[in-house]
């Protein structure tokens, strides 16, 4: 138990510093209510019209490619980690058949790239 002291020290310290900061807030904090800080905050710019309006699909395809190639790297990176240590990581046998696995991986992404280039999602027109 007297290993977790300091944890608990910082979790009671952080409680507190958390607590006094709302308590502050409330207590001293300005009340005056206008409609400029009513209104809705929008990046600086006053909002105008509704915010419902259809997007254009270029924005979506490219969220969309976005994930797609994040993906790519939450797969891509442990796999460079892991495959050419030493020590640990992946038996040896197995480093031929992983660098197999990945180069289809990539080349099933490299197909999705190639799709997405031909129909000209890159293009912004």
């Amino acid at each position: 138990m007297s290993s977790f002291a300091p944890i608990l020290v910082y979790i009671l310290v952080l409680l507190g510093f958390v607590a006094t900061n709302l308590i502050l807030t409330h207590v001293i904090g300005p009340r005056r209510k206008t409609a400029v800080k009513d209104m809705p905050y929008e990046s600086g710019m006053d909002p105008v019209g509704d915010a419902r309006q259809p997007f254009d699909v270029k924005f979506y395809l490219v969220a969309i490619l976005f994930l797609v190639f994040d993906v790519e790297l939450l797969f891509l990176y442990p796999w460079a980690t892991a495959a050419y240590v030493d020590s640990g990581g992946v038996p040896a046998e197995l480093k031929n058949l992983m660098f197999a696995v990945m180069l289809v991986f990539m080349g099933t992404l490299a197909i999705a790239y190639i799709y997405a280039w031909k129909h000209g999602v890159f293009k912004w027109r």
